[in-house]
């Protein structure tokens, strides 16, 4: 692998462990809870909805907020890391 592209790989992997975090506060997906009216909030009010009044543990909806109120696992990091590197490989090769 050449080192442009080596660069770029590892930037996506340290840009993506950052920007997955980011994503999710903007979201609506906080620390403190869910922000009203966020994207998130409509989320779980659809989840709600459809669940018959609450929100299954596991969902998409349980599982962005455990994220956004704890963080990333370091296994999750991980893998978020891999796959912004995968990106930013193939970004670099397929041009």
């Amino acid at each position: 692998m050449d080192p442009v592209t080596a660069v770029a790989a590892v930037g996506c992997a340290g840009l993506a462990v950052v920007a997955v975090p980011v994503a999710l506060g903007a979201a609506g997906f906080t620390s403190a809870g869910i922000a009203a009216g966020s994207v998130a909030a409509k989320m779980m009010s659809a989840a709600a909805v459809a669940n018959g009044g609450g929100v299954a543990a596991g969902s998409a909806v349980a599982v962005l907020q455990s994220v956004g109120a704890a963080g990333l696992s370091l296994a999750s990091n991980a893998v978020v890391a891999g796959a912004g590197a995968a990106v930013g490989f193939l970004a670099r090769v397929i041009r």
